[in-house]
């Protein structure tokens, strides 16, 4: 049983995390803490960029659960820590590598229907360059108008 529940714990925080990444973007990177995204939408240069603080700000739940975890032998927190860590990996690849191309690890270009959805819908949101109208989305789950 408990490994029902810690791999449903696992992919429950992971499908979470949509959500969480979608309403802190939407309220926070483009409200309160727009210091930090603003240079994700208006060219940031060199290695890092402010925004790369929302990296840490997010792998902080992520190992909170791992370390509280193992230190309170609480398997379920270690799964949860996982499931988040693994969003934020899908997010990395996805986001900082295919899209953005700060990564060489993906081409530009893949020819597939739900990759040029994710970009397309990418696309759109950069097409705004300031705090207002940032049209928001999930990484994973994007709406449909995008795969036209």
């Amino acid at each position: 049983m408990n490994i029902v529940i810690n791999i449903s714990a696992f992919i429950l925080s992971f499908v979470i995390m949509e959500f969480v990444a979608w309403f802190m973007h939407k309220y926070v990177m483009h409200g309160f803490l727009w210091n930090l995204h603003r240079d994700h939408h208006q060219g940031a240069k060199g290695k890092l960029h402010n925004n790369d603080w929302f990296i840490l700000m997010f792998a902080l739940p992520s190992m909170a659960g791992i370390f509280f975890g193992l230190y309170l032998k609480i398997s379920v927190l270690i799964w949860i820590g996982a499931g988040i860590a693994l969003y934020g990996l899908v997010y990395f690849l996805i986001h900082e590598s295919f899209i953005h191309q700060r990564f060489k690890i993906f081409p530009k270009h893949i020819d597939n229907y739900y990759f040029k959805g994710i970009k397309k819908a990418h696309r759109m949101h950069h097409s705004h360059i300031n705090k207002e109208n940032g049209e928001s989305f999930g990484l994973l789950v994007v709406s449909k108008k995008y795969f036209q």
